[in-house]
């Protein structure tokens, strides 16, 4: 039965719309589809492989099992088209728009601030939109479930939670229960208690008491909720109703043939066992979640693909006598809602087993893929750290089987998997259904994860625990205990097992079952996936919790029988609480404008960012929405994957013959230079010798993106190899620098030491960071055909240095070279110098094919070859007294600065000046080096040094509180400095609001009182602890290269009084045009609605800085201050004239008189520069200040924490907008978080990168941030030094969020203490769930001793 060659026409709708197609590409994704063909570039693409949540749609099919419309999320970059007959798809353009309305979904998450760059709002919305199609009044959990697979790198999460917590039915002002006790307003209509924080109104902890201020002035609604048009589920789009008398006809077979691969989607389970037997290695897809990304990023191609989802029988649920039996076919969300009700129907013991999948699948994937993902391509996909697996194995669950033979069904056991990724099932076979049985009476059944975040990820370990007694005894009948993450497949421990057997449930037990699993489930030190000392202890530390639980149900459930077996200890029981969140609680305080402030003067108020809406609903565009060119060609890289070597031959003969082809480029196809980087120490295309993994050897130039890609992985390159240096340390050995070494030096460091009590040494390692904009590297280069003219769209913080980069390629002066940029989503630095290396050869591609050029790097690409964060290792020794006081310190900080210098100087520059951080260090003696390695060079980052210099000043300073066992917040602020101190760098510190941000928030945290609540904590658990810790930074603001403090603009006024804004800076969600609008707005006296900003380019002001370093809202608000002062200079005789009359007036006037209406401004921060050899100069214009205090839980099982509670309080001096600084703040805290607590890069001892995209590295996602999050601006802190009094606030907040690292150190040292160590320990960052748990020392982790460095090959190594 061959495929049909009659041509299946594929019928499905479109925002209501239909779509037929005949001729399908089985390989297209709906992502494709929408962007491509039909032109809806609102949904996004953000990684490509499900973990990002940008691809958002709604799917909507009327289910013929049920009998009912199922609405549900799902990726769109994986879902195939052909997988869409008779199913209805909901876009982000298809609920609302700028032009008509915008649905309140939009309206929200837009007015309540939860749109920065935008790239991840049209998901956010859709996956709001989808719970609300399926449930119009959720509850506020549900709505931070539904947003498990989605991620934002900008705004923290709490405006977007906030908002959308207005359509919870359990909302009200504040997340705690409407106007009880705690309610932060339960006497509402007293206005003070408006703006009041959460000590109840006016009584102790108030905010407002002891303040002789007017409490007016202080307020905490950024958003007014009662705007919002209200929710009418009536008014939402039918389904379409051809699809519900089609899906009622039955389906026939279809079949649809691309280019290298045929989709057969059978009708009946008779149709599909006659295929599997035709095309035994054919893959049966589903979801399309582990097939399309087999396909995308491991290059496996399978010719034919067989779908299964419309076969009845592969979709019935069957209750029977001994348990339930699912479809393979079925969703993991709707196995999800089976359990969830049968587990409130049958009897507690039966359903224990139920419980378990219940729990694996709470924390699997996001709900984007378990609504498409079948539990039948679970089992079958074999991952060895399948969450279920272990479950199903344990419970001893059974699949039957169909294949030309019949049925067979056989036991999940330990003889099901029979190597990597394969199990017993033949080539013929098709799994039909899966029985989960029902528990017995007397069994316990847990399940227990541990991944490197809690949304949304793959598990490290995970494992499935069942144990059946003997009636009514604590005597083990039998025990299944079955791991994931320990073995190349899901393991039983069958020796442990058949030992515990027929042993009474008590300690003795627990000590053997430990000591056997110890030696059963043991790891080689070099096992893939690395992280061995702590996988082997979560096998123990999950059998201990286990061991537990079952021992409370026992006592529970035998409480007449007397002494069955020992009482869990009360400090015990905790260890036993499976995971539960509070929903969250937040309060934003700033400053209201003065009361006599004009009304159309929005400077200081909570102005909502201008793209807000368009991005809410898709219409924004980014550099990849631009239409495509009539001609236009796709680029794909082509990149070393060695770390070091010199290339042989470079044979691109077979990409020549992929369909569409059209030429290959590399370094003899550069007219220009193919020398190039901010300090000419690259190449544009790699000449004889390679240096990193993703080196740009060359590129493909074809029609389409597919065929590029395809091209670009036929290109055969030979090498030789040549040794590399990967990390610091090697660099260290081999004296692998970068020549300029920087020095500050201060004091007589030596006397200093001489004088001090204590002296206390020791060093700290620093991990990278990767960017993860949304938005990856992006570049549309159009040659306009004459005199070597370019025009270039390109995603890029730094239009300046792209622009000359790309003049040199092209060998053309700059003049020729125009680079625009609207908006970027997202930069982090990331764009700051590392997109030219795309857009250099996007543009000689573009000089030699004559055509227009695209290339949007895949995650996989950009994170490979962009490079991130710099990671550092710093060595100090440090002089104290007694009592805390630092006397004298010297310190040396190393990065890793990758293949090129880039801006490494620069970076290593800002880490010395703030080694300090807040501290009067007497006597100091630091040295900065970097390190040449073979790495993709790293680059700017938020905080750009500053967070590194700043968290090995705290790691110093937490050593000295421990070593003192004095009490850490007071040795802090022993050191602080005062108003008028000099700096080590001999910068006199003026408007130091520092000791007021501290001591306000010490008070707005009660930080003394809680203090003493997790001591009482701490006592009374014992595998749970609880830490906290009040963390100030001090951040230098300026770019420390004094010609880079400079800013341009250009004002146009039409002659209907529209304003027309161009200024240096980009927009990448900072809300950098909209402060510039404000500025405008009050510099013209005009409302902001006559005022727009187009975008940003370099044919309209020249020679721009960089959008970096903080200062761009100070730079070129005061350049464009300066332009409309000039403006309003030409205007005075003409409203001398007409006093009375409008703006439009004057302006016609002035023209009718020629007078210019077009005026640049221009602008330099005044007496910069410091001179490193005789410590002297000003680095920086002023400061930025700030405070937190953060505590957290860890769980010292297994090294899991979660952030109870935040409070920061910033100096932003007077806030343009507070809304949007409230978000800055917010946005680098959680950023921060990831880089102190979650996100880590994993490269091979060969320099290769492992963690390429969300489903290995993983950033903060919705559930990470704090529970409670407060943050409060200053008050009355004007900053004579920038526009309008304000202050910069990008980066100086980031490393607020080492509070919550050493809160996390802080409750590791109350559980060593209960293993009897009391001396400082090392820590380095990040403060992952592995670094976490291996830090609490315990009988656990002694059982687990780690390998002998140097006597082994380390999975991968620490760069």
């Amino acid at each position: 039965m061959a495929p049909n060659e009659t041509g299946d026409e594929l019928v499905f709708f479109v925002n209501g719309k239909k779509v037929v197609e005949k001729d399908v590409d089985p390989e297209t994704t709906l992502l494709t589809y929408l962007r491509r063909k039909l032109g809806l570039c609102g949904t996004k693409l953000g990684c490509g492989e499900g973990g990002c949540g940008a691809c958002t749609v709604m799917i909507s099919k009327y289910d013929p099992f049920r009998k009912k419309i199922l609405h549900h999320t799902a990726n769109a970059c994986l879902f195939p088209v052909c997988a869409l007959h008779h199913v209805a798809v909901t876009t982000v353009e298809g609920i609302g728009n700028t032009k008509s309305r915008l649905h309140p979904v939009q309206e929200r998450i837009a007015k309540s601030h939860g749109s920065q760059c935008g790239f991840c709002t049209p998901g956010i919305v859709m996956s709001m939109y989808t719970l609300l199609r399926n449930n119009p009044e959720p509850q506020m959990e549900d709505i931070e479930d539904a947003f498990q697979g989605n991620l934002c790198r900008c705004t923290g999460y709490r405006p977007i939670l906030e908002g959308y917590r207005t359509f919870a039915k359990d909302w009200n002002c504040c997340g705690r229960v409407a106007n009880g006790t705690g309610c932060c307003r339960s006497e509402r209509e007293n206005s003070m208690n408006r703006s009041c924080c959460r000590g109840k109104a006016n009584g102790p902890g108030c905010c407002v008491n002891g303040k002789d201020d007017n409490p007016k002035m202080l307020s905490s609604s950024l958003f007014n909720p009662s705007e919002f048009q209200p929710l009418d589920p009536t008014q939402e789009p039918i389904f379409p109703p051809e699809l519900m008398t089609q899906s009622n006809k039955g389906q026939k077979q279809m079949s649809f043939k691309g280019e290298r691969v045929t989709w057969i989607q059978p009708a009946t389970l008779k149709e599909l066992v006659a295929l599997k037997s035709q095309y035994p290695n054919a893959k049966l897809v589903v979801g399309n979640t582990e097939v399309g990304i087999e396909m995308r990023l491991k290059n496996m191609l399978y010719p034919v693909i067989i779908a299964p989802a419309w076969i009845s029988e592969m979709n019935a649920v069957q209750h029977t006598e001994t348990g339930i039996t699912f479809g393979a076919a079925c969703t993991l969300s709707s196995v999800e809602e089976v359990l969830k009700k049968v587990v409130t129907e049958i009897p507690c013991y039966k359903a224990e087993a139920f419980h378990a999948v219940l729990e694996q699948l709470r924390w699997f994937a996001g709900p984007q893929i378990r609504n498409v993902a079948a539990l039948g391509g679970n089992i079958m996909t074999a991952s060895p750290i399948s969450d279920l697996n272990p479950v199903l194995m344990a419970s001893g669950s059974k699949l039957t089987l169909v294949s030309n033979e019949g049925k067979r069904t056989i036991t999940m056991d330990e003889k099901f998997f029979t190597g990597y990724r394969k199990t017993i099932v033949k080539p013929e076979e098709i799994l039909l259904s899966v029985e989960i049985p029902y528990s017995k009476k007397g069994e316990y059944f847990s399940a227990f994860k541990q991944a490197s975040r809690r949304e949304d990820d793959i598990a490290i370990v995970t494992c499935g625990m069942r144990v059946l007694f003997q009636d009514g005894t604590s005597q083990v009948e039998e025990i299944k205990l079955s791991y994931g993450g320990m073995a190349p497949t899901t393991v039983l421990a069958l020796k442990t097992c058949q030992e515990l057997a027929g042993r009474h449930w008590n300690e003795k037990l627990l000590q053997d079952a430990c000591r056997l699993l110890a030696s059963e489930m043991d790891l080689s030190p070099s096992a893939p996936g690395g992280m061995v000392d702590f996988r082997r202890t979560l096998t123990l530390s999950f059998f201990f919790k286990f061991y537990l639980t079952v021992l409370q149900k026992l006592n529970k459930n035998h409480s007449g029988t007397t002494n069955l077996c020992e009482p869990v200890p009360p400090n015990y029981i905790s260890a036993t609480e499976l995971f539960h969140k509070d929903p969250i609680a937040n309060v934003q305080l700033f400053q209201e404008v003065p009361s006599g402030q004009a009304v159309e003067d929005t400077v200081g108020r909570p102005l909502v960012h201008v793209s807000a809406a368009k991005q809410a609903c898709g219409e924004a565009v980014y550099c990849d929405d631009i239409p495509h060119y009539e001609n236009e060609l796709y680029l794909t890289l082509v990149t070393s994957t060695k770390a070091h070597a010199k290339i042989l031959s470079i044979d691109a003969s077979e990409a020549r013959s992929v369909p569409g082809f059209v030429c290959f480029v590399s370094a003899k196809d550069v007219p220009g230079s193919n020398i190039t980087g901010i300090a000419n120490d690259e190449t544009v295309f790699a000449e004889d010798v390679v240096t990193c993994i993703g080196h740009i050897i060359g590129a493909v130039v074809a029609d389409t993106q597919e065929h590029s890609r395809r091209a670009a992985k036929a290109v055969k390159i030979e090498y030789e190899e040549l040794k590399p240096i990967v990390t610091i340390q090697e660099a260290i050995e081999e004296k692998s620098f970068f020549k300029s070494i920087k020095r500050i030096n201060k004091g007589d460091v030596k006397k200093g030491f001489e004088e001090s009590d204590h002296i206390l040494e020791g060093e700290m390692y620093l991990g990278g960071q990767e960017h993860f904009y949304l938005e990856t590297h992006c570049t549309v280069a159009v040659p306009k055909g004459e005199d070597g003219e370019m025009e270039l769209f390109v995603s890029t913080q730094n239009l300046m240095k792209t622009q000359e980069f790309v003049a040199s390629a092209l060998g053309v002066p700059s003049n020729r070279v125009v680079v625009r940029v609207k908006r970027m989503g997202g930069g982090f630095g990331g764009k700051e110098t590392r997109n030219t290396i795309l857009t250099t050869v996007v543009a000689v591609a573009a000089c030699k094919s004559g055509c227009p050029v695209r290339c949007m790097l895949d995650r996989d690409e950009d994170m490979l070859i962009s490079g991130g964060r710099h990671p550092f290792l710093g060595r100090y020794k440090v002089g104290f007294m007694k009592n805390g006081k630092v006397r004298s310190l010297e310190v040396s900080y190393y990065s890793n600065g990758g293949n090129s210098i880039d801006l490494s100087y620069g970076v290593m520059d800002r880490a010395l000046f703030h080694l300090d951080n807040s501290y009067n260090i007497p006597n100091v003696s630091s040295v900065g080096t970097v390190c040449k390695t073979n790495l993709p060079s790293n680059t700017a980052f938020r905080g750009f040094g500053g967070p590194q210099g700043m968290m090995i000043a705290e790691c110093w300073m937490s050593d000295i509180a421990l070593k003192c066992g004095l009490p850490p917040e007071e040795v802090r602020k022993l050191n602080l400095y005062n108003e008028g101190d000099l700096t080590h760098f001999n910068q006199k510190l003026e408007g130091f609001t520092l000791r007021r941000c501290w001591d306000e928030c010490l008070s707005s945290s009660s930080y003394h009182a809680r203090k003493k609540e997790i001591e009482d904590f701490n006592k009374q658990n014992r595998w749970k602890k609880r830490g906290m810790c009040i963390i100030p930074t001090k951040f230098g603001i300026s770019f420390t290269v004094p010609f880079l403090n400079q800013a341009g603009a250009l004002v146009h006024v039409y002659t209907d009084g529209s304003v027309l804004l161009t200024h240096g800076g980009t927009e990448m969600g900072q809300g950098l045009h909209t402060k510039m609008i404000q500025v405008a707005s009050r510099s013209l006296g005009v409302p902001t609605s006559k005022i727009y900003i187009s975008e940003t380019s370099t044919n309209t002001v020249p020679n721009t800085s960089p959008t970096a370093a903080s200062v761009s809202a100070d730079i070129n608000g005061m350049a464009i201050h300066n332009a409309c002062q000039t403006i309003l200079k030409r205007l005075e005789p003409i409203k001398e004239s007409n006093p009375k009359g409008s703006w439009e007036d004057w302006i016609k006037a002035a023209y009718e008189n020629c007078v210019s209406l077009s005026a640049t401004g221009f602008y330099r921060i005044p007496d910069l520069g410091y001179d490193f050899e005789k410590n002297e100069g000003k680095p920086f214009c002023y400061f930025s200040y700030g405070v937190a205090c953060s505590e957290v839980e860890i769980d010292c099982l297994t090294g899991d924490h979660k952030n109870i509670r935040t409070d920061i309080v910033m100096d932003v001096g007077t806030s343009l907008n507070p809304a949007i600084d409230i978000g800055q703040v917010e946005g680098a805290f959680v950023q921060g978080l990831g880089l102190f607590t979650m996100e880590e890069l994993r490269y091979s001892p060969e320099g290769n990168l492992y963690t390429r995209g969300p489903g290995m590295y993983k950033i903060p996602a919705f559930g990470d941030i704090p529970t409670e999050f407060n943050v409060s601006l200053l008050r009355d802190c004007p900053n004579s030094k920038a526009v309008y009094s304000s202050k910069a606030v990008g980066e100086p907040p980031l490393f607020l969020s080492a509070s919550v690292f050493y809160a996390i150190k802080d409750a590791i040292c109350s559980a060593r203490k209960e293993s009897g160590l009391t001396e400082p320990f090392r820590l380095d960052s990040p403060a992952t769930p592995e670094r976490i748990r291996n830090a609490c020392v315990d009988i656990f982790t002694k059982m687990c001793p780690s390998a002998e460095p140097g006597t082994f090959k380390p999975w991968s190594v620490r760069v």
